[in-house]
């Protein structure tokens, strides 16, 4: 089977929702959601507004993501991936936070639960960070759990492959990055990438790919998390994956205010409290200066 025919393996949850009306009004949402009892799970709503696409939103192309069966399956898809990231990559690093981002931040929830893998939340201040789906600044050994910085394996992909940053030529001819920091190339043959130098296993993304599970000790986290909070905020994700969606719905279960924003539609509109169908920004700028003056 070719690569590509094992990334289309990814089935869209979402296919036939349509984008709900909005249910209550964003000042409605505020009168549930105090800070230091709410728990704020975000999704790659948050971070279009720094420049990095999402899979998911109105109007997004449809997208071939890598799998974790795909990447664990042949030297190929790990190559491809790891060509796609070395060029990707450089663009990828410049990304900073949005308003959004340092909005929460100051805010300071309860806990901040993010699928997004791009450390942005981290890097506008907020601590700690539960990342659902790992960070994309690690590289991670399949075999001994060893653990890289994404700059170390850069410096690695340059050594083993001298001139490959340019002469790449990328499909389309302009740099567009992926979701998951990689670009779309013409052509990856011959491209080198190195073991892992303590035991000689698989360097992989230290990230959940479609099809893997969250690490239990994450899992658990997040758990713990929805369980202490008093309400539930969810900002820019359509939670089309199990992870996030399971939180919403033990919030759920347990009768606690559910608050969702974002402009599609998502797993847990039924769900919600409040129902804002919009961008998150405004949301959040508004959430702040309701609580802090701006």
């Amino acid at each position: 089977m070719s690569t590509s025919q094992e990334l289309r393996r990814v089935r869209d949850p979402l296919a036939g929702l349509e984008t709900p009306l909005q249910r209550g009004t964003a000042s409605e949402a505020y009168s549930l959601l105090n800070p230091a009892h709410t728990a704020v799970i975000t999704g790659a709503g948050v971070s279009t507004d720094s420049g990095i696409p999402d899979y998911r939103s109105p109007g997004s192309p449809s997208r071939s993501p890598m799998t974790g069966q795909a990447f664990r399956a042949s030297h190929n898809n790990r190559q491809l991936y790891w060509a796609r990231g070395y060029v990707g990559w450089e663009h990828y690093r410049q990304f900073s936070p949005n308003q959004t981002h340092y909005d929460l931040a100051a805010l300071n929830p309860a806990s901040l639960i993010t699928q997004n893998v791009d450390g942005l939340h981290r890097a506008a201040g907020s601590d700690p960070v539960l990342e659902l789906h790992g960070s994309l600044y690690q590289v991670v050994c399949l075999t001994c759990g060893r653990v890289w910085s994404r700059d170390w394996m850069q410096e690695q992909l340059a050594g083993l492959n001298p001139g490959f940053m340019t002469s790449a030529t990328v499909a389309g001819g302009d740099v567009e990055i992926n979701p998951d920091g990689d670009v779309e190339l013409n052509e990856v043959t011959g491209f080198r990438i190195p073991d892992c130098p303590v035991c000689h296993g698989i360097l992989k993304p230290d990230v959940v790919y479609f099809g893997e599970q969250v690490r239990p000790q994450v899992a658990a986290a997040a758990t713990q998390a929805v369980e202490d909070a008093e309400s539930v905020l969810v900002l820019g994700s359509s939670l089309a994956v199990h992870s996030a969606l399971r939180l919403v719905r033990m919030a759920s279960r347990e009768q606690k205010p559910i608050v969702v924003v974002t402009d599609g539609p998502t797993r847990a509109d039924d769900l919600a409290t409040v129902r804002v169908v919009g961008r998150v920004a405004p949301f959040v700028a508004g959430w702040r200066a309701e609580l802090m003056g701006g």
